[in-house]
């Protein structure tokens, strides 16, 4: 039998791994995994950190994003799931959603897009709302070829009863 790389074999290794060996591991479902092994690959001047003295993430996230000098900077303030109508979705699936169309926005409007998220910080009420938060940050990240660094915090409660989430990022390009 042919002799097939472990994944810690691979991480460590970094970015010089053949994609298709990758692919045919099943990384892809992996967000973070994959980002580990693409950042050069996929042509980003943001760097993964990715210590292998610790242990790997709980979800789809880098320990950290090294930005290089001379890059410009979008911060966004923390985006609420209201629409423009100021109508607020029930469930926090759907208000996470709204939060990222809105930063969405907020980097076009910067000539950026969400491949150049260096890191997002995320508010929710309550740990049962975790599951529908990463839900709709792993969509908004899907296809952008590298995942940023993430802090996910719960909190008591904002301006307002019906907010379940609360995003903000920053961007660099």
């Amino acid at each position: 039998m042919p002799y097939s790389p472990s994944f810690r074999e691979l991480v460590l290794r970094g970015p010089d791994v053949d994609l298709c060996q990758r692919m045919s591991l099943g990384l892809q479902t992996h967000s973070y995994l994959a980002s580990l092994l693409c950042d050069r690959e996929f042509g980003n001047k943001m760097k993964t950190l990715k210590p292998t003295s610790i242990r790997l993430p709980f979800g789809n996230y880098a320990y950290g994003t090294e930005i290089p000098a001379g890059q410009r900077l979008v911060v966004t303030s923390g985006q609420l799931g209201i629409r423009a109508d100021d109508s607020i979705p029930e469930n926090c699936y759907e208000q996470a959603v709204i939060c990222f169309e809105n930063i969405r926005e907020i980097l076009r409007h910067g000539k950026m897009e969400p491949s150049d998220i260096a890191h997002i910080s995320a508010y929710v009420t309550s740990r049962d709302h975790m599951a529908d938060y990463m839900r709709a940050r792993d969509e908004f990240l899907a296809g952008t070829g590298r995942i940023p660094s993430s802090t996910l915090l719960i909190v008591s409660g904002f301006t307002r009863e019906e907010f379940k989430v609360e995003v903000e990022v920053m961007a660099a390009k």
